[in-house]
């Protein structure tokens, strides 16, 4: 999946802050028959300089040929819209109760953005494919439960199309969208949308970028790595909780069904994605077996 750059070539688009660029090799050798699934999401969506940082980070890992998947987020931006429409949502279980007027504003919101991201990348030299429930859909959804209204878990998704993607060394781009049997769009949680799908595809990485350097001990320092019983224990001592509940529990399902591990990593640091795949340190918190 990877063809082999010298470290010429290489130096032409590494950015000047990122890791020791005399490693790479190392890592692409690593990585190159492997897939990546990077979803990006949280409060890291609004700043525009986090953006271009993110779209930097994807745009080399598709220059050096590595194998990715991005799944977008959208919680901040919508947030923003239904302001602006005066529309008052409310949140069970961190998840957004999604009526029809609410999903339509979604589901515009969450389009709009993917096709930032996919234009974005192509001025960077990255040619991506913008997958969505309007366009080219791949995810099948069941509902959630009732009081939540258009809110789905994937329970059906289209591998053979993404991986089609990925052989003509583009980047599948996708909003954490789905239609149901009816035909009608739902809203899906951006990490259980990225853990289904890293699932399906057996991915050696999910990265979850988001707006909190990773995982933290009693002693409020960063755990750098982790297996899914000990994160579970910090769970149930409520050293973890709040909004990190869903996502480590996430985290443990991808890891326990196929995923060889998962990182939640600071989506505002600098070139955090290179760091977690091309240095032996990572950045943010590992969870693996």
């Amino acid at each position: 999946m990877s063809e082999e750059k010298n470290l010429e070539e290489i130096k032409k688009f590494w950015p000047k802050n990122a890791p020791n660029i005399d490693s790479v090799p190392k890592y692409i050798n690593k990585y190159k028959k492997e897939l990546i699934v990077i979803k990006y999401g949280g409060n890291v969506l609004i700043d525009r300089n986090i953006f271009n940082n993110f779209i930097e980070d994807i745009s080399v890992l598709n220059k050096l040929g590595l194998s990715i998947v991005v799944v977008h987020g959208g919680g901040p931006r919508i947030e923003r819209k239904l302001k602006e429409e005066n529309i008052q949502t409310k949140f069970i279980n961190g998840l957004r109760v999604t009526d029809e007027k609410v999903i339509s504003i979604v589901e515009e919101v969450l389009i709009e953005f993917n096709k930032d991201i996919v234009d974005s990348l192509k001025k960077k030299g990255s040619e991506s494919v913008s997958i969505t429930s309007k366009i080219n859909n791949i995810i099948g959804v069941v509902p959630d439960n009732k009081e939540l209204g258009f809110v789905g878990i994937p329970d059906k998704i289209n591998i053979d199309f993404l991986k089609n993607i990925i052989k003509k060394k583009q980047i599948p781009v996708i909003a954490p969208l789905g239609v149901d049997e009816n035909k009608k769009t739902y809203n899906i949680n951006g990490d259980t949308a990225a853990s289904a799908i890293a699932k399906k595809l057996k991915s050696r990485r999910l990265l979850l970028m988001t707006n909190v350097e990773g995982v933290y001990d009693d002693r409020k320092t960063l755990i750098s790595e982790i297996k899914p019983f000990d994160i579970e224990n910090l769970v149930k001592l409520k050293i973890v909780q709040g909004g990190m509940i869903p996502k480590i529990k996430n985290c443990i399902d991808a890891v326990e069904n196929g995923v060889r591990g998962v990182v939640i990593l600071d989506g505002r640091k600098p070139h955090s994605i290179l760091d977690e795949i091309f240095s032996d340190k990572g950045s943010g918190t590992l969870i693996r077996k």
